[in-house]
């Protein structure tokens, strides 16, 4: 039987003349090179400009607002319009969401101060800090209280904010395995279907890694969640206050790149006295 010890086992170590000696030092202008995985025109641009005025998903006139065949008739034939970005229209939805119904509630990282984004600007002082407050840096427990919220009476509406869509997936066991079948669970006797998820998604240009994701993909392939994202403020406003009122689990998706850079070129969207929602028509998911 043959004993090994650590000490036997060991490779033989070269000297430091013999190691020093394979070692070739780099020249003056090789240390102040920086390299990278590839060669980069040096006219590159990680933000690229974006020509709002020229998109046709955004309306530039009154009457393309007006004409939009998503709005309903009578605002249609007798609207008027307003300048604004997508997350004024958010800001407006949520407004008038909390307004109509006094059982809303809207809860996440920094929502009371407005949040990084301004969406929830100015709902703190309008409705108070028992509907409208902030919540730890905590994922899975935002929308866990969601769920127990809007689950525990079917009147409950819960309106949960992730302050940025890469971050939800700490959440997404309570997303998938509890409100997505929540319903199915218990044929029918009780859901959480007065829960929507919003948070802000996609490239912007200078977000890196944990602030350019799109996650929409993992959640469009459950049963039992509607996914919603927007194009414009138009469709921001309508589909958000679909996706509050309706009874089923939403995540409401908010492309971060339109949220002021619409703004200077932004889609007249309506007065904001105006309440109106853009009907799913039974799909489940809503791209605008």
């Amino acid at each position: 039987m043959i004993k090994a010890t650590f000490s036997s086992l060991r490779l033989p170590r070269p000297s430091g003349t013999q190691f020093l000696g394979q070692i070739t030092r780099p020249t003056r202008s090789q240390e102040t090179t920086r390299y990278y995985s590839s060669a980069v025109a040096a006219t590159a641009k990680i933000n690229k400009p974006v020509t709002f005025t020229e998109s046709s998903y955004l309306a530039q006139t009154k009457s393309q607002a007006l004409s939009n065949p998503e709005l309903p008739e009578e605002i249609q034939k007798n609207g008027t319009t307003k300048k604004m970005n997508l997350f004024q229209a958010v800001n407006d939805a949520l407004g008038i969401a909390m307004e109509t119904d006094d059982r809303a509630i809207l809860f996440g990282e920094d929502v009371a101060f407005g949040g990084v984004f301004r969406c929830s600007m100015n709902l703190l002082d309008r409705f108070g800090g028992d509907r409208v407050f902030n919540t730890p840096l905590n994922e899975l427990s935002i929308v866990g209280f969601g769920i127990g919220y809007s689950s525990h009476n079917k009147s409950n509406t819960a309106i949960a904010e992730i302050q940025f869509g890469d971050y939800v997936f700490p959440a997404f066991d309570q997303i998938v395995n509890e409100a997505a079948k929540y319903r199915y669970r218990s044929g029918s006797v009780f859901d959480c279907g007065g829960l929507t998820i919003r948070m802000p998604t996609m490239g912007v240009g200078h977000g890196a890694l944990y602030h350019s994701q799109s996650p929409e993909a993992f959640f469009s392939h459950v049963p039992g969640l509607k996914v919603v994202v927007p194009r414009g403020p138009t469709q921001a406003k309508g589909l958000l206050l679909q996706s509050i009122r309706d009874r089923n689990p939403v995540i409401f998706m908010e492309p971060k790149i339109l949220y002021r850079a619409a703004g200077m070129f932004a889609d007249p969207s309506l007065k904001f006295s105006y309440d109106y929602i853009i009907p799913s028509k039974m799909l489940t998911i809503w791209y605008s």
